[in-house]
């Protein structure tokens, strides 16, 4: 390097100095650059025979100008305590080659002893007879641990740590403390830059069990007599970024691409041939150890929809016999005589319960973690995913609250949640096309996703876990009727609800509602269940299973009560069990399978963490209690018939008749009445008179005809004439 020609010294620890190659190569592999004698005394440190200068520009050749400045060294915290330094063959294509750890630290502290080090720097040097290059990764300065771009000062006592490039050749051996692996692509594992939300504690158990010990050499793991982990089993509802994490754990990683496998892709038709893929997913792995042992790289095998190849042996019924051989080969070659220990399988799936047993046993897949639904705090992160693009380019605006939309969206899915983005989207890109002129040029600038736009989304994207709230509406379309005889059992289900919710000792609460037929059992546990806020409510009622064999509604009733232990909050609703259970009198007959069924899962406490609350309905007390069932549910609560006080404050709240005609209703009705029964007669009168106004009785502005009430009253006391006569009665 000299003084270039047209260029003059900035200042006399600056100047431009133009590259020229060394007079020979050994001066190459010095990690000097050499000027004259005069240039020097520009750069020579104060009280010191030597000088240090930094370069502007990493990468130079022949001619390049560059600008030299001197660097004056800190007075103190500067020396380098340790290195990561990552070896590699100057030149490709060379041999593999085995190095002592020991030795090539004591002849590189030689070497470059006196020299500023600096994280990313590449250094060549000749060892062996052969040329070598080094990458500064990271190092401790003085006892603290510098990222990128850090440097030091190297020294004596500076400790070396060894790693090797990807398909270096090189081995490195009598390495001692320290991490020096290759296995990361980047030492930053934020997993919110790898697009992945609300599943931080669930990505960290995963490194925790499967990769904390990897990162260590291999001498040191094999003093501590533990083999890594090989397999990692993950599990959870549909959506919920099994596979994003699987994909993005196989970005994170050095080596081999990972082999995805699709479950259902490995079966073949011909004998032997499903073995045989299984056995060449892992003679890569195989091959690898035998020539590089402990120093072989990872090889990563994500098998998806795993259920669907490694189910239970003898569970299935084809005759062939070919899942029960994949599990026998699966097994032999994670854990078998010749056990591999460089492999790492990733499984998927929806359904654990289908997994054989063999397969989760330590030393096989025996990281499972449970990929469940996000909380509020991880909905906030994959909704910040999803519109983030919009969000930098200006498409999102400025009304959205994520924080809004992540309390509206309990029991969402990863995936929903991207559904819901992409609805919101689709209403604002709407808003921008005239449907009368394809063609017309659309104005980008005016394209805004707004919260109006999410909030429209909401009601056209739900949550397969979430609350059926259309569904539970259907059962009180006329709402709920603030009367004592109703109001008294709906505060004590509130007070279960809340038991529910803040005492930590009660996992589960069984409520059952019992009263006569049409006394509004149903529309009190929708109310109750509705109110209660919680994330997911499924009513089970024997009108969604017509038509389906015995066996089709026990896997139904399951599915739902699997479905409920997936959310913190609960509520189940049995509607009608004796309906459920298929009760008949004249036999009697019933369904065995369907009453055992849900004696077990009515008792059953759901998991740790989760909480559920069953509420039942039945008309016949007598036939539950003979059956068992009664004694399932710990809190009972009767439901009655309305009392001539009670159908009063009907009457008065419904405001359809005259003050003067209420008693004279009350007293056509009996002394007793089912609440269904009285809002029916109600709209049988209102609906029954030509020249009454139905919209004009509902709104207030007209009354019913108590002489047509009484004939409504009278064509249901001949309910058990012969029905002709009923029906033409009616009419």
């Amino acid at each position: 390097m000299h003084d270039s020609s047209d260029a003059a010294p900035m200042h006399r620890c600056t100047m431009r100095m133009r590259v020229v190659s060394t007079p020979s190569v050994d001066l190459a592999l010095t990690n000097c650059a050499f000027c004259s004698r005069d240039d020097f005394q520009r750069f020579k440190l104060p009280l010191h025979d030597f000088g240090h200068a930094s370069v502007n520009g990493q990468l130079v050749s022949n001619t390049d100008e560059v600008t030299v400045k001197r660097y004056e060294l800190p007075q103190s915290g500067f020396n380098l305590v340790m290195v990561h330094a990552e070896l590699d063959f100057h030149s490709k294509g060379k041999k593999n080659e085995t190095i002592d750890a020991t030795i090539i630290s004591k002849e590189l502290t030689k070497r470059f002893l006196g020299q500023v080090l600096q994280s990313n720097q590449k250094v060549s040097f000749e060892y062996l007879g052969t040329n070598f290059v080094f990458t500064v990764g990271s190092v401790i300065v003085d006892g603290q641990l510098e990222g990128q771009g850090s440097l030091g000062l190297l020294i004596e006592d500076t400790v070396w740590q060894f790693g090797t490039a990807s398909n270096s050749g090189i081995k490195i051996v009598n390495q001692k403390g320290g991490p020096a692996t290759n296995l990361f692509k980047s030492r930053d594992l934020n997993i919110q830059n790898l697009g992945i939300g609300g599943l931080d504690a669930e990505f960290i158990d995963i490194f925790r069990r499967a990769f904390a010990s990897r990162v260590f050499p291999p001498q040191l793991i094999s003093k501590l007599g533990i083999p890594h982990v090989k397999g990692i089993l993950l599990f959870g509802p549909p959506g919920t970024g099994k596979t994003l994490i699987a994909r993005q754990i196989g970005k994170l990683l050095n080596g081999s691409e990972p082999k995805v496998v699709n479950g259902p892709e490995i079966l073949s038709k011909f004998v032997g041939e499903t073995e045989k893929n299984v056995r060449d997913l892992f003679a890569d792995a195989e091959a690898e150890q035998k020539s590089r042992g402990d120093e072989s790289e990872l090889h990563i095998i994500i098998f998806d929809e795993l259920d669907a190849i490694c189910k239970a042996r003898g569970s299935t019924q084809d005759g062939t016999g070919v899942h029960d051989s994949i599990v026998n080969q699966l097994l032999t070659k994670i854990d078998g005589v010749e056990s591999l220990n460089n492999i790492l399988l990733i499984g998927m799936t929806n359904r654990k319960d289908l997994l054989d047993e063999a397969l989760l046993r330590p030393g096989r897949m025996e990281v499972q973690i449970e990929i469940g639904l996000p909380d509020e705090k991880g909905r906030m992160q994959i909704l910040g995913i999803h519109s983030n693009k919009m969000k930098e380019n200006s498409f999102l605006g400025v009304d959205v609250d994520l924080e809004t939309l992540a309390a509206r969206t309990q029991n969402f899915s990863g995936a929903e949640l991207e559904g819901l983005v992409k609805s919101a989207t689709s209403f604002a890109l709407n808003r921008q096309v005239d449907l009368e002129d394809l063609s017309k040029e659309v104005d980008e600038d005016n394209i805004k996703v707004t919260m109006s736009d999410f909030i429209m989304a909401l009601d056209e994207v739900k949550p397969a876990f979430g609350a059926a709230i259309n569904t539970l509406e259907m059962y009180r379309v006329r709402g709920m009727l603030q009367i004592e005889a109703l109001s008294g059992n709906f505060k004590k289900g509130e007070m279960l609800i809340e038991q529910l919710k803040k005492n930590e000792d009660t996992p589960l609460i069984t409520c059952l509602l019992r009263g006569p037929p049409n006394t509004g059992k149903t529309a009190l546990a929708a109310t109750i269940a509705i109110d209660s806020g919680f994330s997911f409510i499924k009513i089970v009622s024997a009108e969604n299973m017509l038509g389906l064999q015995e066996p089709t509604k026990v896997s139904m009733i399951i599915k739902v009560f699997e479905d409920a232990y997936k959310s913190p909050l609960s509520i189940i609703i049995l509607d009608d069990i004796e309906r459920l259970i298929e009760y008949v009198p004249t036999g009697p007959r019933f369904s065995n399978l369907i009453l055992q069924t849900l004696l077990v899962l009515v008792k059953r406490n759901p998991p740790k963490g989760k909480k559920l609350l069953v509420i039942g309905t039945t008309s016949e007390r007598a036939i539950v209690d003979d059956m068992g069932f009664l004694k399932a549910f710990n809190v009972h609560l009767e439901v009655p018939t309305l009392k001539p006080t009670d159908m009063v404050e009907v009457l008065k709240q419904q405001n359809f008749f005259y003050s003067r005609d209420i008693d004279n209703a009350v007293e056509a009705l009996g002394s007793e009445i089912p609440i269904k029964r009285l809002l029916m007669l109600m709209e049988m009168a209102i609906l029954g008179k030509e020249g009454n106004d139905a919209d004009a009785i509902r709104q207030g502005r007209q009354k019913i005809d108590i002489d047509r009430f009484y004939d409504c009253v009278r064509v249901l006391n001949l309910s058990h004439e012969p029905r002709s006569m009923h029906f033409t009665e009616v009419v």
